[in-house]
C-alpha cells in the first residue's frame, strides 16, 4: 500500500511539473508571438539597409541590428527562420520608421518594398545639366563622375555616338544605391524606343533622311517653343526651310556653338562667326542634337502642322507671330521686338 501511495506521488510530481513546463512553453511562445507585434526599437528615428543579392537570412538580421535595430540578430533571425519566409527576403535598399514591428519588417523584405529615390531630367536640358543633376541625385552611386561624354556612351554600349540628345528626358525612380549608369542606360533607351517609334511614322515626302536627324531637329524645336500650341507650326516652319534648302538661321544652335563663351547676351558678330552650330553661316542640320527633346518635340517634326510659314518671331509672352514672307516677317519683327507699330 506504501508503494502504491509513493508511486501516485511521484506520479503527480512528475505530471505538475509537466503542466508548469507546458505552462512556460506556453507562456515563452505567447511572449515570442508577442515580441513580433511590438515595435523594434532604434537607435534614431529611422534605419537604413541596403541588402545585397545572395545575402543569408542570418546575415540579413545581423545587418539590420548594425544598422541601428536594437534586439538581438538571433530574435530576428530565428522570426526569419521560424516565419517560413526567410528564402523570399529580397536584395534592396529599406528604410524602417520607429513603430515597425518585426513582422512588418519582414513583410517589407519579402514583398520588395524598396525605399526609392528619384531624379528628374528636363526637356531642353543639355547633356551637361542632365550629369550635374544625376551627381546630385540623392543614394546614387557616381560610377560615371569621371568618365568623359565619350567614355560614358561607350559604357553604356554605344561607343562613338555623341551624348547630346540621347537621353529622354522624364523621371526615373531607382533603388538606393545603385549605379548612376543603371539610371542613364533607361534613360538611353526609352530616348531610342521613343526615337525608333516616331520614325516609323514618317511621311515619305519628309525631307529628314534619318533617325538621327529627327533628333537634332527636335532638340531645336524643344529650345524654340515658347508655348507648347505653336510646337507643331515651329517644327514645320524648319521642315519647310529644310526642304527648300534655306538655313535653319535659328539662335539655340549659336548659343550652344558658343558654349561657356554665352554670357546671356546674343550679339550680331555672333551670328556671322562660324562654328559648326552656326545655322546662319552653314546649312543643314547641326552636327549634333542640342538639348534634350521631349515626345512632343519628336512627335512635331515627324507631323509638323501644315503651314506655308518659313518664319517666326517671339510676342514676348511666350508666343510667337508665324509669317509666310520675309515682308511680313520683318514687320512683326518691327512690331514684337523692337517696339514699333
Amino acid at each position: 500500500m506504501a508503494r502504491r501511495t509513493l508511486g501516485s506521488r511521484l506520479l503527480l510530481a512528475l505530471l505538475g511539473l509537466f503542466v508548469v513546463l507546458v505552462l512556460l512553453t506556453a507562456a515563452a511562445a505567447a511572449a515570442a508571438w508577442s515580441w513580433v507585434d511590438r515595435p523594434l526599437p532604434l537607435g534614431g528615428s529611422s534605419a537604413e539597409l541596403s541588402i545585397e543579392a545572395g545575402s543569408t537570412p542570418r546575415e540579413v538580421a545581423q545587418a539590420w541590428v548594425d544598422a541601428g535595430v536594437q534586439t538581438q540578430p538571433r530574435f530576428l533571425y530565428e522570426w526569419f527562420r521560424w516565419s517560413g519566409q526567410a528564402r523570399r527576403i529580397r536584395a534592396g535598399s529599406y528604410e524602417i520608421d520607429a513603430g515597425t514591428t518585426p513582422r512588418g519588417l519582414l513583410a517589407k523584405l519579402v514583398q520588395g518594398d524598396e525605399t526609392m529615390e528619384r531624379v528628374r531630367f528636363i526637356e531642353g536640358w543639355t547633356v551637361r545639366q542632365l550629369r550635374a543633376a544625376l551627381a546630385q541625385a540623392p543614394h546614387l552611386k557616381q560610377q560615371t563622375a569621371g568618365m568623359s561624354d565619350a567614355q560614358l556612351m561607350a559604357a553604356l554600349g554605344a561607343p562613338g555616338q555623341p551624348a547630346e540628345g540621347r537621353f529622354f528626358p522624364d523621371t526615373y525612380v531607382y533603388s538606393r544605391g545603385v549605379s548612376d549608369l543603371t539610371v542613364l542606360r533607361r534613360a538611353h533607351k526609352a530616348l531610342q524606343e521613343r526615337l525608333d517609334a516616331v520614325w516609323a511614322e514618317k511621311p515619305p515626302d519628309s525631307p529628314l533622311k534619318s533617325p538621327d536627324e529627327v533628333l537634332k531637329l527636335a532638340s531645336i524645336v524643344e529650345k524654340e517653343t515658347g508655348l507648347a500650341a505653336d510646337r507643331g507650326l515651329v517644327a514645320g516652319v524648319f521642315v519647310n526651310r529644310l526642304r527648300i534648302g534655306m538655313p535653319l538661321q535659328t539662335d539655340p544652335t549659336v548659343i550652344y556653338g558658343l558654349g561657356d563663351k554665352f554670357d546671356g547676351n546674343l550679339r550680331k558678330r555672333d551670328l556671322l562667326t562660324d562654328t559648326p552650330f552656326n545655322t546662319y553661316t552653314r546649312g543643314g542640320l547641326p552636327p549634333t542634337p542640342i538639348a534634350l527633346p521631349g515626345m512632343a518635340s519628336l512627335r512635331a517634326v515627324v507631323r509638323p502642322q501644315p503651314t506655308k510659314a518659313l518664319y517666326f518671331v517671339a510676342r514676348g509672352d511666350g508666343s510667337s507671330v508665324f509669317s509666310d514672307n520675309l515682308a511680313d516677317h520683318n514687320r512683326a519683327v518691327n512690331k514684337y521686338q523692337r517696339g514699333g507699330s
